[in-house]
């Protein structure tokens, strides 16, 4: 009934129970008359007489093929996610309920230059974070570790080569199969160049606001209600208009 494979170890198992020595929770599988494989979890225990004599061994045993299949399945859905986690073309990163590393994947290592073996076990806000943020980022983890999650938190991250980085970070609640919170995994995206842009943006915007203000000619815009949006210097000068009697009314 026993498959050559576990033969061995079977017999084992029954000699040292005949010798007084039982064996808890020892797995081996049993094959079905219709070939079936079953494992089963067993207790082989000493069986006496009435002297005390070893005259055999009972195993009382536990079905658990539909565990084990279960655990299979659980292994494999960690193992997939694990490698969605390290693959993902986005920065993730986990911190335990004492703020330590946990999580780390290959898409923060390319960001900041610090490998997974680098930062495991660190605390992150002071290791990782500039010091004019450590407390707002010390806050957002405290809160999603008590379970109040948080999403679009901008943050900078410093990086091996001492460059400022900016994450927009979901932070998420860790929990484990009992629901108790165990810690945070944070989900973010590089806005670095998108902040460089915006910032730009606004050097270029405020160029040409002083350009139309300062223009040695008279400027104005209006809306498609026909409602003045611009009055510079040069149209308050030559109309005696001041900008702020002219904006918002009818040309």
């Amino acid at each position: 009934f026993i498959s050559a494979g576990y033969q061995n170890e079977v017999g084992r198992v029954l000699k040292s129970a005949l010798q007084g020595n039982e064996t808890a929770n020892f797995e081996f599988p049993l094959f079905t008359k219709d070939g079936r494989r079953r494992e089963i979890l067993l207790n082989a225990t000493t069986r006496r007489g009435g002297k005390g004599e070893i005259t055999g061994v009972i195993g009382v045993g536990q079905d658990i093929t539909e565990l084990r299949s279960i655990l299979v399945e659980q292994h494999r859905i960690a193992d997939d996610l694990s490698r969605l986690i390290d693959t993902a073309n986005a920065p993730i990163f986990g911190v335990s309920i004492a703020g330590l590393v946990n999580e780390w994947n290959r898409k923060a290592f390319d960001l900041t230059g610090y490998s997974k073996e680098e930062t495991m076990g660190r605390p992150l806000v002071k290791s990782f974070i500039g010091e004019e943020y450590q407390s707002s980022v010390q806050a957002v983890l405290t809160r999603a570790c008590n379970g109040v999650e948080t999403a679009n938190f901008e943050f900078p991250l410093t990086t091996k080569d001492g460059r400022k980085i900016f994450i927009l970070m979901n932070a998420a609640t860790r929990r484990d199969a009992s629901g108790q919170s165990v810690g945070v995994v944070g989900v973010g995206q590089d806005i670095t160049e998108l902040k460089e842009a915006l910032s730009n943006s606004r050097t270029v915007a405020d160029d040409l606001a002083r350009l139309i203000d300062t223009a040695n000619a008279p400027i104005f815009g209006i809306n498609t209600e026909g409602k003045v949006t611009e009055w510079n210097r040069m149209a308050s000068r030559i109309t005696r208009f001041d900008k702020r009697m002219v904006v918002g009314k009818l040309m």
